[in-house]
């Protein structure tokens, strides 16, 4: 690995004069400056993140926030993530990948060092303990989701308000008047995720629009979970003709309860899913499902937030429209006698 002594060896020059070239402290003649520039070059040197931010006041860094918590889908997670790499390699930055739980004192390292030039943050909560440090950052920073009050911030997300929405008035159009809704695990609603409680709104407020008798029961997306709180739904509520799913885990093990219960998707009962549309697609019968644009986040955030680094000011809430593919799970209540 070559270093910045191997360069001060290759120009013919004490390794200080080098270190004031890179960091721009001590003014270097135009001379010796081109001379340590082609040893650079020559040499294939390349600073370390330490010695670019005092050269440029930027590291080309951008930090990704995303604690890994076991009550959310994964797979979900990675794909947002691999779309913020991708898109801010194609911007010329490198992402910083923060996964652990540290809340307020991960926006402390990050704002009280030189290892990122800005933050996206993940998994945001309606009432997120990191905004108010994160509204007194000099770092810009960009949310992949929306808190209670985002006036200022901004914020990148699907609308999960209006999927919810879509998803109740879907099912309504076709006829189904009980309908029961397995939702996140019951931590993701405990911290007030702003998705989650989102979705929940928009599923609520449509059904009382719509005349829809809704019922709501988080659930872990284990096929002994679900089993257990299908089994509930249906004693609680024996007319629930339609189940709305928003949780990419319980998918698969919802599906099987049915197989089990002898009740056919949708002849018997018709299921509507917030998923990605991979999820939705390969499911074992293929979903009519809001799909969840995962990517299409990750690459927003990183625009937002490489305009910011730009100079550009907040620009608020930027709300992805929900759109809800119609498959094989959702049929009409009335064509099968109301079953």
């Amino acid at each position: 690995m070559v270093t910045l002594a191997d360069v001060a060896r290759h120009a013919g020059v004490s390794a200080s004069t080098v270190s004031y070239v890179l960091s721009g402290k001590r003014s270097i003649s135009a001379a010796t400056r081109e001379r340590i520039q082609h040893s650079i070059d020559t040499l294939g040197y390349r600073p370390h993140a330490g010695a670019r931010a005092l050269a440029s006041s930027r590291t080309s860094i951008l930090a990704l926030m995303m604690p890994l918590r076991t009550d959310l889908h994964l797979p979900v997670m990675l794909e947002i993530a691999m779309a913020v790499t991708t898109t801010a390699r194609a911007h010329g930055y490198d992402v910083l990948l923060l996964t652990g739980e540290e809340g307020p004192e991960a926006v402390r390292r990050v704002e009280g060092s030189a290892i990122a030039d800005g933050m996206i943050v993940m998994d945001v909560e309606l009432d997120d303990p990191r905004l108010p440090l994160l509204r007194q950052a000099e770092r810009p920073f960009v949310l992949i989701g929306l808190p209670g009050d985002p006036a200022g911030l901004d914020c990148v997300d699907l609308d999960f308000e209006a999927a919810g929405a879509r998803c109740v008035g879907h099912l309504a159009d076709l006829g189904h008047t009980g309908v029961a809704v397995l939702g996140e695990p019951p931590a993701v609603y405990a911290r007030g995720t702003g998705f989650a409680e989102r979705t929940l709104t928009g599923l609520r407020a449509t059904a009382r629009e719509k005349g829809v008798d809704l019922l709501h029961r988080p659930v872990e997306g284990t096929y002994t979970a679900v089993s257990a709180t299908l089994g509930r739904i249906f004693e609680e509520r024996p007319a629930t003709s339609a189940l709305v799913v928003q949780n990419e885990a319980a998918v698969e093990p919802l599906l099987a309860v049915l197989r089990r219960r002898g009740r056919a998707v949708p002849e018997d009962v018709a299921v509507v899913a917030v998923c990605p549309d991979q999820v939705a697609r390969q499911a074992s019968v293929p979903l009519t499902a809001v799909g969840v644009p995962a990517a299409e986040m990750g690459r927003l955030a990183v625009e937002r937030l490489v305009a910011r680094l730009g100079g550009q000011a907040p620009s608020g809430p930027t709300l992805i429209a929900p759109e809800l593919t119609v498959r094989e799970s959702s049929g009409s209540h009335r064509d099968h006698g109301g079953r």
